[in-house]
């Protein structure tokens, strides 16, 4: 799994279960980069077990989550996109990972760049990354003998889009994103290197929705 993202009732039960499939013998989880809306899971955390424990064990997880992960050795998962900083593999790998993300600079560009069709790299509106074209695209999957960039991070109603002649594909794996914007999402099924299999899913509809109870779980006191 190479993105994270939860903005809803059930942040830190969705986290557990997330690094429950990591230890699982049965499901092998690549976990890349989380991005999680913090000040939920802070109100969450602290209005279902009276403190702020389970948040900063939360957090603590976070930083020391890998920045990338490949599969067969030739897709590359990652969060957001590429960096010019980042020509090879190795240095992606050279990167300091137990830390919170940085404001500028290569791990930052992992985690919050964007494919767009532009002719290299150009200043990204989020203010944070960059934007990347095909041609900054093909030449990093060449150099690194990679067949996929696998990436999340952007909003793509159907689920999954591919991009720069099926060289980078972007996976959005939260349905009906933040309560209203009635997506599909999807999650990307490896067979080999060379077989992937979309699954597509909806949300739960509202009437099958469990309302997290207000009585205070004692567990991380």
């Amino acid at each position: 799994m190479f993105g994270y993202l939860c903005v809803c009732m059930h942040v830190s039960l969705c986290v557990c279960v997330c690094v429950s499939l990591c230890l699982s013998v049965s499901v092998y989880c690549l976990c890349v980069c989380f991005c999680v809306c913090l000040c939920v899971c802070l109100y969450e955390c602290q209005t279902k077990y009276g403190n702020a424990n389970a948040w900063r064990y939360c957090t603590k997880v976070f930083d020391m989550l890998t920045v990338a992960a490949l599969i067969d050795e030739q897709i590359l998962c990652v969060h957001g996109g590429l960096s010019p900083d980042i020509k090879t593999l190795d240095q992606i790998r050279t990167i300091e990972r137990n830390q919170e993300i940085p404001h500028k600079g290569a791990f930052c560009d992992l985690v919050w760049s964007d494919p767009e069709d532009v002719d290299t790299w150009a200043i990204s509106p989020r203010g944070a990354g960059w934007l990347f074209g095909a041609k900054v695209t093909n030449e990093f999957v060449h150099i690194n003998n990679l067949k996929l960039i696998c990436r999340a991070h952007q909003l793509v109603h159907e689920g999954y889009k591919f991009m720069f002649d099926e060289k980078l594909v972007t996976v959005w794996s939260a349905p009906n994103y933040c309560y209203r914007c009635g997506n599909i999402a999807s999650i990307m099924v490896f067979k080999d290197v060379n077989t992937r299999e979309p699954k597509l899913f909806r949300a739960v509809p509202d009437s099958e929705r469990v309302i997290p109870p207000r009585t205070t779980t004692p567990y991380f006191l």
